[in-house]
């Protein structure tokens, strides 16, 4: 018999010679190589096999997983605050998206990923904003979710800052402070460092001193075009109001034979005017650009132009102007105002001071026909016997045709001929006015807008502009018992202008034509605005108080012109700021020590006692100030009368709550002496919706036995929304009784954000289009001390040491979020 053995086959060889294709060319038929990375293998048997293993065997079809989606859960938040939608899908979604379904439009970040963001809107209630987020299967099947954010109205989302008195500037929690642009620095490549001991030269070519008013003006991310919305570079213009003379010489002024030194002076008088600097956004940081093309500074020294009615009018004719229509320099500037159409405006304030004026110059006036203007001079405060702040006209110049020193002796020559054109008697009637600055044309020339009358300008602020309708501008004369100012453009506005080329033109066109108006508080909280027109009332060539001789004349003596039209006297008026939302002007009262309770009003309605704790005597008067607010008839620029009440009394807030502390501040919120006033620009939600934010900056001595100077935020209401109040007023001068009309407490809607160093003020605001850099400037720290006595080290002490010896600088600093929100929200 034969042996057999049998071998097993398993049939396992390739036996298929068809064309037919293979798994994974199924796959890449069906699914991306995208898609097959984010689902994996469960994406790819899903792409061929469908929602089972097998489709039946003769079922040729091949689905997809379904698609779902989800949108998350409900949001609740605050206007202002960045939210963030976070979708999720399923291996069956090969495209997703985000689109807002309804509520107030916003824009969205990301649309086309699980995650997008946006800024939350601002709102006056609780708004729901609905959102949807879709997936889009391979074979063209969706799926939606709807998610809801509900946004409620802007709060002040910090914690108030606690009152110190410390040698640094703080901020909330989460904020940041970068110094940025500080006394001395240079403003070109050939000007070297700083070296801040007094020695520094050149101040042309640097930062003046004593920071001030300020407005940033949005660049294109190149070259020197305007961009309105430019957020990461852009030009930031500011004042330089006065000098702190003891650090900015080696030893302080020097004074020999009763003569200054001509570099000790002219130092000393390009360290006042404006700055015009470009500023950028880097990676970490803000930063001025040392060696820009458009840096300028604009001095006492820098030529000028006037325009409008005064132009060319005999009390503006000098030795260096003889046709009166050009002038030399600007100074003592304080605020400033922010023009819609892209330029500068600043604002001549405590100007007088400089002159000097000999005695015997009335007398010499009188002799050349020309006595009224010794009732001129009086009023604004320059009366024989002044000798001129910082004595500059007692330099002997170098160049011995040089006037620069001299302008500033306002005593008129006897032996001159009489119109002033052969000296500088006429020198104070070219300050006290509004001057306007194109920040981009470095080569331009500044122009005095005289048709906005002449007096201490604190600044110049616009009114909202609506096509159509003549706008406002709104200006306080900062002095006590001076008067609130409003000016209304011949021109109603045109949308077109926003955007013009030639800006100091379309200046021309709303500015030097108009009505220039002073208020009349009354005691039932109605207003009227007075008009300073030639020719009407007591305004005529006729009146024995003054004989005016033209409109021009009204303007150039405008506090003559309100006192004849029976305006209030204020407890010294500073900024003004109009709210975005609604129109109505609010004005900053800083303080009036020379509010006596027989002098007290309805509107100026407090006279006390406020008590010191640091060894100094105590003050009486109006000694913390208020800020003032009102609405026109019609919520119209053009009306002539208004309605008023006070926002809030300044105050400790330990002080009698029923007839001191009329507003209930408490420790979160208490100050004194307002003076910088800003809303938030309502190109961000910070400044849009029903409630602006509001900024309240102080220049305070009378609480700095408590805190140094401060700045807080505010979400303000309108006016009329508080009631009435009876105050009773007692100082050693006597007692009277006022009723006021006071805006409803602020509570938790007022907030202080910032304390500054020693001895400063702080003063001058703006910020970014976004709202997400917030500029500050910082006003003569240790301004009490001297080269042997220094009695602050800001900014250099803002890192957290400086040396003992470092002398203190003016500064420009910016806060922003470390989170990169919205400032103050």
């Amino acid at each position: 018999m034969t042996d057999s053995t049998f071998l097993y086959d398993d049939g396992d060889i390739d036996t298929n010679r068809s064309a037919n294709g293979h798994l994974n060319d199924l796959i890449a038929q069906r699914y991306s190589r995208r898609q097959t990375l984010r689902g994996g293998l469960s994406a790819m048997t899903t792409a061929v096999f469908g929602g089972v293993l097998l489709a039946g065997c003769d079922d040729e079809t091949i689905t997809s997983e379904p698609v779902k989606v989800s949108a998350g859960s409900a949001v609740a938040t605050t206007a202002g605050k960045t939210v963030t939608l976070q979708g999720t899908a399923n291996t069956g979604a090969q495209s997703i998206g985000w689109v807002q379904v309804s509520g107030p439009s916003v824009t969205l970040s990301g649309t086309s990923g699980t995650t997008a963001t946006f800024i939350a809107p601002a709102v006056s209630t609780a708004t729901p904003l609905v959102f949807r987020f879709t997936g889009v299967g391979a074979a063209g099947d969706s799926a939606t979710a709807d998610t809801t954010v509900t946004v409620s109205p802007a709060t002040l989302d910090f914690a108030a800052v606690a009152k110190n008195r410390n040698d640094l500037v703080t901020v909330p929690a989460g904020y940041t402070v970068t110094v940025l642009y500080r006394l001395g620095d240079p403003i070109n490549a050939s000007t070297p460092a700083y070296a801040n001991d007094g020695t520094d030269t050149n101040f042309a070519a640097r930062a003046g001193d004593h920071h001030d008013g300020m407005s940033f003006f949005g660049l294109a991310a190149t070259g020197t075009s305007r961009d309105p919305a430019g957020s990461t570079r852009g030009l930031l213009v500011l004042n330089h109001e006065n000098i702190t003379e003891s650090y900015l010489h080696a030893r302080g002024q020097t004074t020999t034979g009763g003569v200054r030194p001509e570099a000790e002076a002219i130092k000393e008088i390009e360290a006042h005017g404006v700055s015009v600097i470009e500023v950028t956004r880097g990676a970490s940081a803000w930063s001025y650009v040392q060696a820009s093309a458009l840096n300028r500074r604009i001095t006492p020294n820098t030529p000028m132009a006037f325009n409008g009615p005064a132009r060319g009018h005999a009390l503006l004719r000098t030795l260096y102007s003889k046709e009166g229509t050009q002038g030399r320099g600007t100074i003592n500037n304080c605020a400033n105002g922010t023009m819609p159409w892209g330029t500068y405006a600043t604002a001549e304030e405590n100007w007088a001071g400089y002159f000097r004026r000999d005695r015997g110059d009335a007398a010499v006036r009188i002799a050349a026909g020309q006595a009224k203007e010794n009732a001129s001079l009086s009023r604004y405060g320059i009366s024989e016997g002044r000798a001129g702040n910082y004595g500059w006209t007692t330099v002997t110049p170098s160049d011995p045709s040089s006037t620069v020193f001299r302008k500033w002796n306002a005593t008129a020559v006897a032996d001159a001929v009489a119109d002033g054109t052969a000296d500088f008697r006429h020198e104070p009637f070219q300050y006290g006015w509004i001057v306007e600055i194109d920040p981009y044309n470095p080569q331009s020339t500044p122009r005095k807008r005289t048709a906005l009358g002449r007096m201490n300008h604190e600044g110049v602020e616009p009114s909202r502009m609506v096509a159509g309708v003549r706008p406002a501008f709104y200006m306080g004369d900062d002095a006590q018992n001076e008067y609130i100012y409003k000016f209304v453009s011949s021109t109603p506005w045109s949308a077109s202008d926003a955007n013009a080329a030639d800006r100091l033109a379309v200046g021309d066109k709303y500015l030097d034509a108009g009505t220039l108006y002073v208020a009349k508080f009354n005691a039932d909280g109605s207003g009227q605005w007075l008009a300073l027109t030639f020719g009407s009332g007591p305004l005529t060539s006729g009146n024995a108080t003054y004989p005016f001789a033209d409109q021009a004349d009204v303007l150039i003596n405008a506090r003559i012109a309100a006192d004849l039209l029976g305006a209030t006297p204020m407890d010294r008026p500073e900024w003004t700021a109009v709210n975005p939302a609604n129109g109505e002007m609010y004005c900053t009262l800083t303080n009036n020590s020379s509010r006596s309770p027989a002098r007290t009003d309805a509107a100026n309605p407090r006279a006390y006692v406020d008590p010191r704790t640091d060894g100094r005597s105590n003050s009486a008067g109006n000694v913390n100030g208020h800020v003032i607010r009102l609405r026109e008839n019609g919520d119209t620029t053009e009306a002539v009368a208004f309605t008023w009440d006070v926002y809030a009394f300044g105050s400790g807030s330990d002080l009698n709550k029923d007839n001191i502390n009329l507003s209930g501040l408490d420790d979160s919120n208490d100050f004194s002496s307002p003076d910088g006033l800003w809303f938030s620009l309502p190109t961000n939600v910070a400044g849009q919706g029903a409630s602006p934010v509001m900024w309240l900056q102080t220049d305070d001595g009378a609480f700095t036995d408590v805190t140094n100077n401060q700045m807080l935020a505010a979400i303000p209401g309108r006016v009329g929304d508080g009631g009435t109040k009876t105050v009773n007023n007692a100082t050693p001068a006597g007692t009277s009784t006022a009723t006021t009309r006071v805006g409803k407490a602020p509570g938790a809607t007022l907030k202080r954000f910032l304390v500054g160093p020693k001895e400063c003020e702080i003063t001058g605001i703006t910020s970014t289009p976004d709202g997400k850099a917030l500029f500050v400037n910082i006003q003569h720290p240790g301004e009490n001390g001297g080269p042997d006595n220094i009695t602050s080290n800001w900014p250099a002490s803002q890192g957290g040491s400086a040396s003992p010896g470092t002398r203190p600088r003016s500064a420009t600093i910016v806060i922003t979020r470390q989170d990169g929100g919205l400032v103050g929200i």
